[in-house]
């Protein structure tokens, strides 16, 4: 199969799982739940999609337990906007990258709050 279609099949799903997520379930019940990415399969029967859920801390475990709950409802809303031969079996799987970065952003910056200034800064003798 081409990667072209994979791709192609990739952002459709991705438009059309978001789509569903922000029709069907209310941000101040389950935060903001925003599709990243998804990893298709090469038969294109299975999907990992990769989500980020904004909020406190029972908004984002209850927006992942709400996505769990009503995985077949999304595949149908998917199905019947996304013409395939065979809808994918989604998995939902939170993407914290966005967190990791941010954390790898904060420790640079300490470190360079803790360099000396004279390395820090760049030599104007020239």
């Amino acid at each position: 199969m081409s990667n072209l279609r994979q791709e192609r099949v990739r952002e459709l799903l991705k438009r059309a799982i978001g789509e569903a997520v922000r029709r069907e379930f209310h941000v101040n019940d389950v935060g903001l739940i925003t599709v990243n990415d998804i990893d298709m399969g090469g038969d294109l029967k299975s999907a990992v999609v990769f989500v980020s859920i904004l909020g406190n801390a029972d908004q984002q475990k209850r927006g992942l337990q709400v996505l769990h709950e009503h995985r077949t409802r999304i595949q149908g809303l998917v199905a019947r906007s996304v013409i395939l031969k065979y809808t994918p079996t989604l998995k939902f799987i939170v993407d914290d990258s966005l967190s990791r970065g941010n954390r790898v952003m904060q420790i640079i910056e300490e470190i360079e709050k803790t360099l000396p200034a004279d390395t820090a800064q760049p030599d104007d003798h020239e």
